[in-house]
């Protein structure tokens, strides 16, 4: 952590930045001042984004911040009237319907490209035959597809009738599907038949059809692949502007629902996130054109899922600024390792946002596929999902980025709706750091009392509300209190390790509950060992991730037999298929270990930490609370 910097702007990188505009606006002298007052007067600082970024209100709010029902249920621009996909599609339809609103290319090499009048007129389509289906304001609609134009169109135009959608992993198996379904309780599936996944057609559309049939609430799974006749039949009818009293382009308040997104947490089902119009727009496009810095000409890739924060991320920050956004539904290594760095010559990618555990797995190629191509329309790489190791980073930077790049690194979560951490493009950057707050965010480290921590690692915690927060866990109030807001009064604590040293710079350490995230993606251990206990052979089950070095995390299973069952390697595979087939190959399990019992706390809760720190040959910490101590020494043979 004692490197010096690697990367240091210039003046005129500096002065060519959306934040130094924001700054110059509003006299702040640097970087210092700006995370002071974005932090210490928060209602000031997203008022002046609302009003830097031109986000348009149907009708003004009267309140910025309302925490009349404590911090936790804080409401945003209360009292104004607005709606995402008029911000991110209609005015720019109006004023620059030329523009390129999204480019996408399939794996097979074919491309299309979008403007803001065809997203528009797409999108308007859409939405009456949703409208005619019965969809309406506050109806959730799943959303189960590749990275595609129709996928945004399926987005907007729901966020136009007001209807909330709830985006859903593309590499999820039925019974996934269907939990995220059945949980929010949705009325429609979109879905695409099939996509190609190096080389290989997944049928998306047999998956969601077996989904749709374990959710009785689901009335209609319908087809958006491009040429749907839901997308061709209504298009054309759609005139530009579109006329008043359609009933389209909902003025909706700024606390109403835009989507509910599913993170997995530690215990029982996926948690739902609910994100609301006016925050999360607000939020997401103040990031993208601070923390990226996305500019007219510039061209957004994130390589990610829409099931995924960073799918909405990418496109309501994108678009919200009249940006262009480019989709790939493929691997980013296929047909072969030059692929992305292909894309990102071909496209003039100007914005790359990559995973660690991405950069890991094209390091193994070696330099010769990033060489064979012209990458100097980068200008900003970004990152999440996890945090990184030295070597990736530096490979980034130097081979890809060419020293010249900032690596914009950003922390945050599916329920922060953002960003708790970022540097920004005006601030000196360290390998693997932070730099600091994400601007608006009052982040700290505590020590397990509570107190401020400088030097060590603890908990990453946020002490204001922020707009993009969510609004709550879907119809579960008292879990999502107790998730986030239980141990310390007014204190949001996210489950991250995190340190602030001596330099200022902040870093992660990973996660501090049981919650295991394979590639940045996050997933509790509760789902994959329902799965494994839905197996006649299996008694209990616990699920760990452990460090991997190319996707940050693998899972190992601990599983207990049933008496009349032995343990074997056919067993084995047969667990590994119910994952498969469930969840998808992306979370099939590295390793299953059979003992004969897993360690439980007095009130049956197994001790996963417990278990993870012997599996990796460390200390196991406290143990005041564990009923059967013999079982961690089952853990250590098994090691």
């Amino acid at each position: 952590m004692t490197h010096k910097f690697a990367w240091t702007p210039t003046k005129e990188y500096i002065e060519r930045s959306n934040i130094w505009r924001f700054m110059q606006k509003h006299q702040i002298r640097d970087y210092t001042e700006l995370v002071r007052r974005s932090t210490e007067e928060i209602e000031w600082f997203w008022d002046a984004v609302v009003k830097d970024l031109e986000i348009e209100f149907f009708e003004p709010y009267k309140r910025v911040l309302d925490v009349s029902e404590g911090i936790a249920w804080a409401k945003w621009f209360v009292g104004g009237k607005i709606n995402i996909a008029h911000n991110c599609v209609d005015k720019h339809a109006h004023t620059r319907p030329e523009k390129l609103a999204l480019i996408w290319e399939g794996e097979d090499g074919s491309v299309r490209r979008v403007t803001y009048r065809e997203l528009y007129e797409q999108t308007n389509g859409l939405a009456h035959t949703l409208k005619e289906l019965g969809i309406a304001k506050g109806d959730r609609v799943g959303i189960f597809m590749p990275m595609a134009p129709e996928t945004v169109i399926a987005m907007m135009a729901c966020a136009k009738l007001g209807a909330i959608f709830t985006p859903i992993f593309s590499g999820f198996g039925a019974q996934a599907v269907a939990a995220r379904l059945n949980d929010c309780e949705a009325k429609l599936l979109l879905t695409a038949e099939s996509f190609s996944r190096k080389g290989t057609r997944i049928e998306m559309g047999q998956i969601a059809r077996e989904a749709a049939k374990l959710c009785p609430t689901v009335k209609e799974v319908m087809d958006l692949s491009p040429r749907s006749p839901f997308l061709r039949g209504s298009r054309d009818r759609v005139p530009l502007p579109l006329p008043v009293g359609e009933g389209l382009g909902e003025r909706l308040d700024s606390e109403d629902p835009f989507m509910i997104i599913y993170t997995s947490g530690t215990t029982g089902r996926p948690k739902g996130a609910v994100h609301v119009h006016g925050g999360f727009l607000v939020k997401i496009a103040q990031e993208v054109a601070h923390q990226v810095d996305l500019q007219d000409r510039d061209v957004l890739y994130w390589v990610t899922d829409m099931g995924w924060i960073m799918g909405p991320w990418e496109v309501v920050g994108g678009l919200a600024l009249g940006g262009t956004v480019f989709l790939y539904e493929g691997a980013p290594d296929y047909p072969s390792a030059d692929r992305l760095w292909a894309m990102v010559e071909r496209h003039r990618i100007s914005i790359l946002g990559v995973s660690p555990t991405l950069i890991r797995a094209l390091m193994k190629f070696g330099e010769d596929p990033v060489r064979r191509h012209d990458l100097s329309s980068l200008r900003i790489l970004a990152s999440t999902g996890e945090p990184w190791n030295p070597a990736p980073w530096w490979w980034l930077f130097e081979h890809v980025g060419d020293k010249r790049c900032p690596i914009i690194n950003l922390s945050g979560g599916t329920e922060v709706g953002a960003c708790f951490l970022s540097p920004l493009p005006i601030t000196p950057l360290k390998p693997c750091a932070l730099v600091g707050p994400a601007l608006g965010m009052a982040v700290d480290v505590f020590d397990a009392e509570g107190k401020p921590l400088r030097g060590g690692v603890g908990e990453l915690v946020c002490k204001k509300p922020w707009p993009g927060m969510t609004r709550g866990i879907w119809r579960d109030p008292d879990r999502y209190l107790q998730t986030y807001w239980a141990r310390w009064p007014n204190v949001w604590v996210h489950g991250d390790w995190a340190s602030k040293v001596e330099d200022g710079l902040w870093y992660l350490h990973g996660r501090s509950d049981d919650t295991i995230k394979i590639a940045g993606k996050r997933l509790g251990p509760a789902e994959i060992e329902s799965l494994l206990v839905g197996h006649p052979a299996v008694a209990e089950s616990a699920a760990i991730g452990v460090p991997h070095e190319l996707k940050g995390e693998a899972i190992w299973c601990y599983v207990v037999v049933k008496p009349g069952y032995e343990p074997s390697d056919a067993l084995r595979r047969e667990l590994r298929e119910r994952v498969i087939e469930a969840l998808g190959k992306s979370f099939v399990p590295e390793q299953i270990k059979f003992v004969r019992e897993l360690p439980k706390t007095r009130n049956a809760k197994i001790l996963r930490r417990a278990i993870r720190a012997v599996a990796l040959g460390q200390e196991p910490g406290d143990l005041s609370n564990l009923e059967n101590p013999q079982a961690l020494e089952e853990i250590a043979r098994a090691r």
